[in-house]
C-alpha cells in the first residue's frame, strides 16, 4: 500500500509566520508520514504536528533552542517500505553537497534536509537522492514558499512534487 509523504523544513513559527498556512495543515492531515527537517523555532509547533500527523519524523535545526533539542535528534533515520531515509537540517554549501552527503549518509537512499529555504532535488553518482522542500513560511530569495510531497510504493520513492504555498486569506 503506498505511503503519502509530506516534506517540510524551516517553518520558523512564530518568527516568519504566526502559524502554518491552512494548505500545509491540510497536507499534514492527509499524509501518512510527515518529515520536518528543522528550524521549528517553537516547541508548540512540534506539539501540534505530533497531535495532527499520523506519523512524524523530525530533527532540530540551528534556530531551535534547548526545548526542541531535548526532544529531537540532530539526524534521523527511518525505513519506509524498504526506502531508507535520513534527515538532517544543514548539509553545508551547495558546492560539493552531493559528494559530502554521499560520504556522510552511505546507508541512505534519500536524504531530506533544510536550512537554505531553497528547494533542491538531485541524485548523487552513488544513487543518494537529496531533497530540500524549501520553506512553507519564508521564501527568502525564492519566488514562492514551498513544501514537497512524495509517495513510497513497493520499495521506491515516486511522484516527488514541489508544491507552492498559496497565501491564506484572512
Amino acid at each position: 500500500m503506498p505511503l503519502n509523504l509530506l516534506l517540510l523544513a524551516d517553518t520558523h513559527v512564530p518568527k516568519r509566520a504566526r502559524a502554518l498556512p491552512a494548505q500545509v495543515w491540510a497536507a499534514v492531515e492527509s499524509a501518512d508520514v510527515v518529515f520536518h527537517a528543522g528550524d521549528w523555532v517553537t516547541a508548540d509547533l512540534l506539539d501540534e504536528l505530533e497531535q495532527r500527523s499520523r506519523s512524524l519524523v523530525g530533527v532540530y535545526g540551528n534556530n531551535d533552542g534547548p526545548d526542541l533539542r531535548s526532544r529531537l535528534p540532530e539526524t534521523a533515520a527511518v525505513t519506509l517500505d524498504g526506502v531508507r531515509f535520513a534527515m538532517v537540517h544543514e548539509t553545508g554549501p551547495a558546492k560539493g553537497r552531493e559528494a559530502r552527503c554521499g560520504a556522510l549518509f552511505p546507508d541512505a537512499d534519500v536524504l531530506v534536509f533544510g536550512h537554505s529555504h531553497i528547494p533542491w532535488d538531485t541524485t548523487t553518482e552513488g544513487g543518494l537522492r537529496l531533497i530540500n522542500p524549501g520553506s512553507p513560511t519564508d521564501r527568502r530569495r525564492q519566488p514562492a514558499c514551498t513544501y514537497m510531497t512524495a509517495v513510497v510504493d513497493a520499495g521506491a520513492l515516486e511522484d516527488v512534487r514541489l508544491v507552492e504555498v498559496r497565501r491564506d486569506r484572512s
